[in-house]
């Protein structure tokens, strides 16, 4: 006998066949269970995920990618894109700072970098004028609210209303009441008082202010309800004890309520911040922005260029810009305000 053969190997295929089936752990039925279940879970994910992921991708990634490609060349949008010609940074140069080109700097400056500062200042000017007069109102008025009393809840869904409007239904009914020959103008005539001759949203002064009053009107009820929310959430036997101590009811806001629904008051602040830099709609139904872009915003700016200069590269690459302008405030909201709020949640899921 050899030594192959006395170790047992070395017998033909079906005899190894047979030694490495003997050899192997066989599957327990928990293990197939298991991976059945995990099979199904993927299967679920694929059905429920997949069609949002590809509208995601078809509606948003894939127009962004496009419109950073097209932001790269010169190109009249009223002829095929075939015919345009490759800049490359120039649209993003010309909107920033007037252009690299010393001899026509000062052109550009005006055609482009003046209009385009314009409306970002207006867009942080929004931003701004949010914190610092809608969250101040809209806290005040959900505080009131939380109280009980009768047609509370009447009221509530008055206040809510504006927000439930279209944004063009709105603007039009704003346009028609702040005609210069309109009801708003005939009221305050009526006080004694002087109007606008240009009419309010025409107005170098009173347009920009005007606007945000109609913007404050239009989605301070979106706050309100967000707050009120919050403040259910608070415990009432918080409130009760500090009513027995002694304490206020504007005591109990500030020290107990306010504290507790800051979360809250973080969310609706990166809501609006976000909101007010592609605020669009509202401002191109009150006369595009105004005809002195009195309350023009980057995306009025982006639309009005692409639609009626038909400058459809310039235009695409304000679209880039106002992404950027989003995305970087949204991280910096993210890491910097909402860091604690993100970390607590986990600490709970945890």
């Amino acid at each position: 006998m050899t030594a192959l053969e006395a170790s047992g190997t070395g017998k033909g295929p079906v005899a190894d066949a047979k030694a490495s089936a003997a050899g192997s752990t066989p599957v327990t039925p928990a293990q197939h269970n298991a991976r059945k279940d995990n099979r199904r879970k993927w299967i679920e994910i694929a059905i429920f995920v997949g069609p949002a992921l590809l509208m995601f991708l078809a509606f948003v990634v894939f127009p962004m990618v496009m419109a950073a490609r097209y932001s790269l060349y010169k190109w009249d949008s009223r002829q095929p894109f075939e015919l345009a010609e490759f800049i490359g940074l120039d649209n993003y140069t010309r909107a920033l700072f007037g252009g690299t080109d010393p001899e026509t700097q000062e052109i550009f400056w005006k055609a482009y970098a003046e209009p385009f500062w314009n409306a970002v200042g207006n867009n942080a000017q929004i931003i701004a004028l949010s914190m610092l007069v809608q969250l101040p109102i809209a806290m005040l008025i959900a505080l009131v609210l939380n109280r009980k009393f009768p047609g509370r809840s009447s009221v509530r869904l008055i206040i809510f209303a504006p927000y439930v409007l279209a944004e063009v239904t709105a603007g039009l009914m704003w346009l028609m009441l702040l005609d210069p020959r309109g009801p708003v103008t005939q009221m305050v005539q009526g006080l004694g008082l002087p109007t606008p001759p240009q009419g309010w949203l025409e107005d170098p002064t009173w347009g920009f202010w005007t606007f945000f009053f109609i913007v404050s009107w239009k989605y301070i009820g979106l706050a309100i309800i967000l707050f009120l929310a919050g403040l259910a959430g608070v415990p009432e036997e918080l409130q009760e004890a500090a009513s027995i101590d002694g304490a206020s009811w504007w005591q109990v806001q500030w020290r107990i309520n306010i504290p507790l629904i800051g979360p809250t008051v973080r969310v609706w602040a990166f809501l609006s911040i976000i909101g007010s830099i592609q605020l669009f709609d509202m401002a191109w139904v009150l006369n595009k922005g105004g005809s002195t872009n009195q309350y023009a915003t980057i995306a009025t700016l982006m639309v009005d260029t692409g639609t009626q200069r038909n400058d459809g590269g310039y235009a695409s690459a304000l679209a880039i810009i106002m992404f950027i302008f989003s995305m970087a405030a949204a991280l910096l909201y993210l890491t910097l305000v909402m860091r604690r709020d993100n970390a607590a949640r986990a600490r709970k899921g945890a």
